[in-house]
Protein backbone atom coordinates (compact mmCIF):
# COMPACT_ATOMS: atom_id res chain seq x y z
CA UNK A 1 0.00 0.00 0.00
CA UNK A 2 1.05 3.63 -0.57
CA UNK A 3 0.55 6.83 0.83
CA UNK A 4 2.14 10.47 -0.35
CA UNK A 5 0.29 13.61 0.63
CA UNK A 6 3.31 16.17 0.16
CA UNK A 7 0.43 19.20 1.34
CA UNK A 8 1.00 21.13 4.74
CA UNK A 9 -2.82 21.26 5.68
CA UNK A 10 -4.08 24.19 8.62
CA UNK A 11 -7.63 23.93 9.39
CA UNK A 12 -8.48 26.70 12.26
CA UNK A 13 -9.85 29.99 12.50
CA UNK A 14 -8.02 32.97 11.01
CA UNK A 15 -5.62 30.65 9.32
CA UNK A 16 -4.20 32.58 6.49
CA UNK A 17 -3.39 35.34 9.45
CA UNK A 18 -1.43 32.49 11.65
CA UNK A 19 0.50 31.53 8.85
CA UNK A 20 1.58 35.02 6.82
CA UNK A 21 5.46 33.77 8.23
CA UNK A 22 5.00 29.88 5.83
CA UNK A 23 3.24 32.04 3.19
CA UNK A 24 5.96 34.38 3.00
CA UNK A 25 8.75 31.49 2.92
CA UNK A 26 7.50 30.48 -0.62
CA UNK A 27 8.40 33.69 -2.63
CA UNK A 28 8.85 37.34 -3.15
CA UNK A 29 6.09 38.17 -5.54
CA UNK A 30 2.82 36.64 -5.64
CA UNK A 31 0.38 35.77 -8.16
CA UNK A 32 -3.02 35.52 -6.28
CA UNK A 33 -5.93 33.66 -8.84
CA UNK A 34 -9.35 34.34 -7.56
CA UNK A 35 -12.78 35.00 -9.06
CA UNK A 36 -14.58 37.90 -10.08
CA UNK A 37 -16.63 38.11 -6.52
CA UNK A 38 -16.90 35.51 -3.90
CA UNK A 39 -13.04 35.94 -2.28
CA UNK A 40 -13.68 40.14 -2.20
CA UNK A 41 -17.03 39.33 -0.62
CA UNK A 42 -16.09 36.54 2.12
CA UNK A 43 -12.94 38.37 2.84
CA UNK A 44 -10.42 35.44 2.15
CA UNK A 45 -8.92 38.24 -0.53
CA UNK A 46 -8.14 40.52 2.47
CA UNK A 47 -7.00 38.48 4.67
CA UNK A 48 -4.30 36.89 2.27
CA UNK A 49 -3.43 40.49 0.97
CA UNK A 50 -3.30 41.97 4.32
CA UNK A 51 -0.71 38.89 5.36
CA UNK A 52 1.65 39.80 2.55
CA UNK A 53 1.73 43.22 3.21
CA UNK A 54 2.27 42.33 6.80
CA UNK A 55 5.37 40.13 5.38
CA UNK A 56 6.39 42.85 2.55
CA UNK A 57 5.76 40.76 -0.37
CA UNK A 58 4.73 41.66 -3.60
CA UNK A 59 1.38 40.94 -5.02
CA UNK A 60 -0.60 41.18 -8.15
CA UNK A 61 -4.02 39.79 -8.64
CA UNK A 62 -5.59 37.99 -11.44
CA UNK A 63 -9.58 38.32 -10.69
CA UNK A 64 -10.54 36.57 -14.26
CA UNK A 65 -11.13 32.88 -13.78
CA UNK A 66 -14.72 32.05 -14.42
CA UNK A 67 -16.31 28.72 -13.32
CA UNK A 68 -15.59 26.03 -15.29
CA UNK A 69 -11.75 27.88 -15.86
CA UNK A 70 -10.97 27.45 -19.38
CA UNK A 71 -7.59 26.90 -20.83
CA UNK A 72 -7.46 30.75 -22.41
CA UNK A 73 -7.81 31.88 -19.05
CA UNK A 74 -5.33 30.16 -17.58
CA UNK A 75 -2.73 31.31 -20.83
CA UNK A 76 -4.05 35.43 -19.68
CA UNK A 77 -3.37 35.23 -16.39
CA UNK A 78 0.04 33.32 -17.15
CA UNK A 79 0.81 36.66 -19.31
CA UNK A 80 0.23 38.27 -16.52
CA UNK A 81 1.97 36.71 -13.78
CA UNK A 82 5.60 36.63 -16.11
CA UNK A 83 5.13 40.13 -16.57
CA UNK A 84 5.09 41.23 -13.28
CA UNK A 85 7.99 38.20 -11.93
CA UNK A 86 5.47 36.87 -9.84
CA UNK A 87 7.39 33.68 -8.22
CA UNK A 88 4.56 31.75 -6.39
CA UNK A 89 0.82 31.05 -6.86
CA UNK A 90 -2.19 31.63 -4.25
CA UNK A 91 -5.14 30.11 -5.69
CA UNK A 92 -7.96 31.66 -3.57
CA UNK A 93 -11.96 29.89 -3.97
CA UNK A 94 -13.73 26.94 -5.45
CA UNK A 95 -12.63 24.66 -7.27
CA UNK A 96 -12.16 26.88 -10.34
CA UNK A 97 -9.67 28.99 -8.93
CA UNK A 98 -8.00 26.52 -6.87
CA UNK A 99 -7.18 24.11 -9.98
CA UNK A 100 -6.54 27.32 -12.45
CA UNK A 101 -3.87 27.95 -9.80
CA UNK A 102 -1.91 25.01 -10.16
CA UNK A 103 -2.29 24.96 -14.40
CA UNK A 104 -1.13 28.93 -13.96
CA UNK A 105 1.84 27.58 -11.89
CA UNK A 106 2.63 25.04 -14.18
CA UNK A 107 2.56 27.64 -17.22
CA UNK A 108 4.93 30.33 -15.83
CA UNK A 109 7.12 27.58 -14.72
CA UNK A 110 7.46 27.01 -18.59
CA UNK A 111 7.16 30.11 -19.55
CA UNK A 112 7.95 29.70 -23.32
CA UNK A 113 5.92 26.69 -23.70
CA UNK A 114 2.48 27.08 -25.46
CA UNK A 115 -1.20 25.84 -24.04
CA UNK A 116 -0.59 22.26 -25.45
CA UNK A 117 1.91 22.01 -23.19
CA UNK A 118 -0.86 21.70 -19.86
CA UNK A 119 -1.51 18.09 -21.58
CA UNK A 120 1.88 16.73 -22.58
CA UNK A 121 2.84 13.86 -20.66
CA UNK A 122 5.62 14.60 -18.50
CA UNK A 123 7.73 12.00 -16.55
CA UNK A 124 8.53 14.67 -13.93
CA UNK A 125 5.56 17.78 -13.38
CA UNK A 126 7.27 20.98 -12.01
CA UNK A 127 5.44 24.66 -11.34
CA UNK A 128 6.04 27.09 -9.14
CA UNK A 129 5.11 26.76 -5.37
CA UNK A 130 1.06 26.90 -5.00
CA UNK A 131 -0.81 27.83 -1.92
CA UNK A 132 -4.45 27.36 -1.84
CA UNK A 133 -7.06 28.65 0.16
CA UNK A 134 -10.51 27.28 -0.20
CA UNK A 135 -14.18 28.76 0.14
CA UNK A 136 -16.21 26.39 -0.73
CA UNK A 137 -16.73 22.95 0.89
CA UNK A 138 -16.99 20.67 -2.51
CA UNK A 139 -13.69 20.88 -4.40
CA UNK A 140 -10.72 19.38 -2.46
CA UNK A 141 -8.04 20.87 -4.70
CA UNK A 142 -6.36 21.86 -1.93
CA UNK A 143 -5.30 18.72 -1.48
CA UNK A 144 -4.82 17.25 -4.60
CA UNK A 145 -2.23 17.30 -7.98
CA UNK A 146 -6.07 17.80 -10.37
CA UNK A 147 -6.53 20.36 -11.94
CA UNK A 148 -9.51 20.46 -14.55
CA UNK A 149 -9.72 22.63 -17.48
CA UNK A 150 -12.81 23.26 -20.05
CA UNK A 151 -11.09 22.75 -23.44
CA UNK A 152 -13.72 24.94 -25.69
CA UNK A 153 -12.36 23.13 -28.93
CA UNK A 154 -13.74 19.74 -27.14
CA UNK A 155 -16.53 20.90 -26.02
CA UNK A 156 -15.47 19.26 -22.72
CA UNK A 157 -13.46 19.58 -19.55
CA UNK A 158 -10.11 17.66 -19.00
CA UNK A 159 -7.88 17.46 -16.46
CA UNK A 160 -4.19 18.46 -17.43
CA UNK A 161 -1.70 16.26 -17.33
CA UNK A 162 0.93 17.64 -15.47
CA UNK A 163 0.14 16.33 -11.58
CA UNK A 164 0.52 19.22 -8.86
CA UNK A 165 0.18 19.39 -5.27
CA UNK A 166 0.26 22.69 -3.48
CA UNK A 167 2.73 23.32 -1.08
CA UNK A 168 0.21 24.44 1.41
CA UNK A 169 -3.61 24.46 1.94
CA UNK A 170 -5.33 27.15 4.73
CA UNK A 171 -8.60 26.17 5.86
CA UNK A 172 -10.98 28.06 7.15
CA UNK A 173 -14.65 27.96 7.65
CA UNK A 174 -15.01 31.30 8.10
CA UNK A 175 -15.44 32.04 4.42
CA UNK A 176 -18.43 29.88 3.81
CA UNK A 177 -21.08 31.13 6.08
CA UNK A 178 -22.58 33.66 4.08
CA UNK A 179 -22.58 31.44 1.25
CA UNK A 180 -25.99 30.96 -0.16
CA UNK A 181 -27.56 27.50 0.74
CA UNK A 182 -27.31 26.56 -3.44
CA UNK A 183 -23.66 26.87 -3.38
CA UNK A 184 -23.00 24.96 -0.22
CA UNK A 185 -25.36 22.31 -1.78
CA UNK A 186 -23.69 21.64 -4.87
CA UNK A 187 -20.22 22.27 -3.49
CA UNK A 188 -21.15 19.18 -1.09
CA UNK A 189 -22.80 17.10 -3.15
CA UNK A 190 -19.09 17.34 -5.10
CA UNK A 191 -17.55 16.05 -2.24
CA UNK A 192 -20.01 13.10 -1.48
CA UNK A 193 -19.02 12.05 -5.03
CA UNK A 194 -15.47 12.23 -4.33
CA UNK A 195 -15.60 10.07 -1.37
CA UNK A 196 -18.21 7.69 -3.00
CA UNK A 197 -15.89 7.69 -6.51
CA UNK A 198 -12.75 6.79 -3.89
CA UNK A 199 -14.16 4.00 -2.14
CA UNK A 200 -16.13 2.48 -5.07
CA UNK A 201 -12.84 2.71 -7.19
CA UNK A 202 -9.99 0.04 -8.29
CA UNK A 203 -7.52 2.41 -6.74
CA UNK A 204 -9.22 2.06 -2.96
CA UNK A 205 -7.01 1.13 -0.31
CA UNK A 206 -7.23 0.89 3.72
CA UNK A 207 -5.61 4.65 4.09
CA UNK A 208 -8.40 5.84 1.56
CA UNK A 209 -11.15 4.26 3.05
CA UNK A 210 -9.64 5.50 6.50
CA UNK A 211 -10.19 9.06 5.17
CA UNK A 212 -13.19 7.80 3.69
CA UNK A 213 -15.53 6.74 6.38
CA UNK A 214 -14.14 9.88 8.58
CA UNK A 215 -15.30 12.40 5.64
CA UNK A 216 -18.40 10.46 5.22
CA UNK A 217 -19.62 10.82 8.99
CA UNK A 218 -18.32 14.34 9.53
CA UNK A 219 -20.40 14.97 5.89
CA UNK A 220 -23.78 13.38 7.60
CA UNK A 221 -23.60 15.69 10.65
CA UNK A 222 -25.15 18.43 8.11
CA UNK A 223 -27.03 16.84 5.32
CA UNK A 224 -30.16 18.28 7.31
CA UNK A 225 -28.54 21.82 6.58
CA UNK A 226 -28.18 20.85 3.08
CA UNK A 227 -31.99 20.14 2.88
CA UNK A 228 -32.81 23.28 4.35
CA UNK A 229 -34.08 21.40 7.79
CA UNK A 230 -32.48 23.66 10.17
CA UNK A 231 -29.76 27.00 10.25
CA UNK A 232 -25.90 25.60 10.18
CA UNK A 233 -24.15 25.97 13.34
CA UNK A 234 -20.08 26.46 13.69
CA UNK A 235 -19.49 22.92 13.94
CA UNK A 236 -21.51 22.14 10.56
CA UNK A 237 -19.64 25.04 8.79
CA UNK A 238 -16.64 23.05 10.47
CA UNK A 239 -17.71 19.69 8.91
CA UNK A 240 -18.37 20.82 5.90
CA UNK A 241 -14.92 21.83 5.14
CA UNK A 242 -13.55 18.97 6.96
CA UNK A 243 -15.49 16.51 4.86
CA UNK A 244 -14.75 18.21 1.82
CA UNK A 245 -10.62 18.37 2.68
CA UNK A 246 -10.87 14.63 3.85
CA UNK A 247 -13.12 13.68 0.25
CA UNK A 248 -9.75 15.46 -1.47
CA UNK A 249 -7.56 13.31 0.32
CA UNK A 250 -9.04 10.71 -0.73
CA UNK A 251 -8.98 11.38 -4.62
CA UNK A 252 -5.62 12.78 -4.50
CA UNK A 253 -5.07 8.69 -3.68
CA UNK A 254 -7.60 6.81 -5.47
CA UNK A 255 -8.68 9.15 -8.19
CA UNK A 256 -12.54 9.99 -9.31
CA UNK A 257 -14.61 7.64 -11.50
CA UNK A 258 -17.70 7.25 -13.66
CA UNK A 259 -19.65 9.93 -12.37
CA UNK A 260 -17.01 13.03 -12.92
CA UNK A 261 -16.77 11.49 -16.23
CA UNK A 262 -19.95 11.84 -17.32
CA UNK A 263 -20.98 14.83 -15.72
CA UNK A 264 -18.41 17.04 -17.73
CA UNK A 265 -20.26 17.06 -21.29
CA UNK A 266 -23.80 17.75 -18.93
CA UNK A 267 -21.96 20.91 -17.07
CA UNK A 268 -20.30 22.20 -20.49
CA UNK A 269 -23.47 22.01 -22.79
CA UNK A 270 -26.53 22.88 -20.46
CA UNK A 271 -23.57 25.02 -17.48
CA UNK A 272 -25.01 22.74 -14.47
CA UNK A 273 -23.32 23.69 -11.39
CA UNK A 274 -20.13 20.58 -11.70
CA UNK A 275 -21.50 19.11 -8.00
CA UNK A 276 -25.19 18.68 -9.46
CA UNK A 277 -23.73 17.50 -12.57
CA UNK A 278 -22.13 15.13 -10.88
CA UNK A 279 -24.88 13.90 -8.29
CA UNK A 280 -27.28 13.26 -11.24
CA UNK A 281 -24.89 9.83 -11.80
CA UNK A 282 -24.31 9.07 -8.17
CA UNK A 283 -26.99 7.14 -7.06
CA UNK A 284 -27.08 5.13 -10.42
CA UNK A 285 -23.37 4.19 -9.78
CA UNK A 286 -23.90 3.12 -6.14
CA UNK A 287 -26.50 0.92 -7.23
CA UNK A 288 -24.14 -1.15 -9.29
CA UNK A 289 -21.59 -1.98 -6.13
CA UNK A 290 -21.26 -5.03 -4.59
CA UNK A 291 -23.08 -5.23 -1.40
CA UNK A 292 -20.07 -4.73 0.17
CA UNK A 293 -19.14 -0.93 -1.11
CA UNK A 294 -23.20 -0.07 -1.31
CA UNK A 295 -23.07 -0.32 2.60
CA UNK A 296 -20.01 1.02 3.80
CA UNK A 297 -20.49 4.53 1.62
CA UNK A 298 -24.37 4.37 2.53
CA UNK A 299 -24.02 3.90 6.04
CA UNK A 300 -21.44 6.34 6.90
CA UNK A 301 -23.16 8.74 4.97
CA UNK A 302 -26.41 8.01 6.60
CA UNK A 303 -28.69 6.20 4.44
CA UNK A 304 -30.46 3.44 4.50
CA UNK A 305 -30.58 3.14 0.53
CA UNK A 306 -29.42 4.25 -2.73
CA UNK A 307 -33.19 5.08 -3.21
CA UNK A 308 -33.11 7.50 0.27
CA UNK A 309 -30.28 9.11 -0.94
CA UNK A 310 -31.46 9.55 -4.87
CA UNK A 311 -34.33 11.43 -3.14
CA UNK A 312 -31.90 13.22 -1.08
CA UNK A 313 -30.06 14.34 -3.98
CA UNK A 314 -32.89 15.29 -5.62
CA UNK A 315 -34.36 17.78 -3.29
CA UNK A 316 -31.36 19.21 -1.91
CA UNK A 317 -29.93 19.97 -5.59
CA UNK A 318 -33.04 20.69 -7.28
CA UNK A 319 -33.79 17.51 -9.76
CA UNK A 320 -34.00 18.30 -13.44
CA UNK A 321 -34.04 15.64 -16.03
CA UNK A 322 -31.52 16.23 -18.66
CA UNK A 323 -32.04 15.94 -22.34
CA UNK A 324 -31.83 11.93 -22.88
CA UNK A 325 -30.27 12.70 -26.50
CA UNK A 326 -27.11 14.90 -24.45
CA UNK A 327 -27.54 11.53 -21.90
CA UNK A 328 -26.71 9.24 -24.48
CA UNK A 329 -23.87 11.26 -25.85
CA UNK A 330 -21.95 11.35 -22.59
CA UNK A 331 -23.06 7.72 -22.32
CA UNK A 332 -20.75 6.89 -25.36
CA UNK A 333 -18.19 9.20 -24.42
CA UNK A 334 -17.76 7.74 -21.07
CA UNK A 335 -17.34 4.44 -22.24
CA UNK A 336 -14.02 5.62 -24.40
CA UNK A 337 -13.08 7.14 -21.49
CA UNK A 338 -9.75 4.25 -21.01
CA UNK A 339 -8.82 6.13 -17.21
CA UNK A 340 -12.15 6.38 -15.76
CA UNK A 341 -13.64 2.97 -16.60
CA UNK A 342 -10.00 1.73 -15.55
CA UNK A 343 -10.78 3.27 -12.03
CA UNK A 344 -14.71 1.31 -12.04
CA UNK A 345 -14.38 -1.52 -9.59
CA UNK A 346 -17.45 -3.68 -11.52
CA UNK A 347 -17.55 -4.12 -15.39
CA UNK A 348 -18.70 -1.58 -17.49
CA UNK A 349 -20.62 -2.34 -20.92
CA UNK A 350 -23.51 -0.08 -22.35
CA UNK A 351 -25.92 -1.96 -20.43
CA UNK A 352 -24.56 -0.26 -16.91
CA UNK A 353 -23.86 2.58 -18.21
CA UNK A 354 -27.36 2.93 -19.42
CA UNK A 355 -28.42 1.91 -16.15
CA UNK A 356 -26.44 4.51 -14.21
CA UNK A 357 -27.71 7.11 -16.15
CA UNK A 358 -31.51 6.16 -16.05
CA UNK A 359 -31.59 5.51 -12.16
Amino acid sequence: MRFNLPVLVYQEKNCVHNHADEIAQMGKNALIVTGRNSSKKNGSLDDVINALKSKNIKYTVYDGVEENPSVETVMEAREIGVKAGCDFIIGIGGGSPMDAAKAIGVMIYHKNENKDFLYKSVSNSQSLPVIEVPTTCGTGSEVTTVAVLTVHNEKTKKSMSHRIFPRMALVDEKYIKNAPLKVICDTAIDALAHIVESCINNNATEYSKMFAKEGLEAWSKFKDVLLGNREATDEDFHNMMYASTLAGMCIAHAGTSLPHGLSYPITYELGIPHGKAVGYFLPGYINEATDEDKEFVLKAAGFESVEEFSKFYKKACGYEKFPQELLDKTGELILSNQRKLANCPYKVDAEVIKNIISF
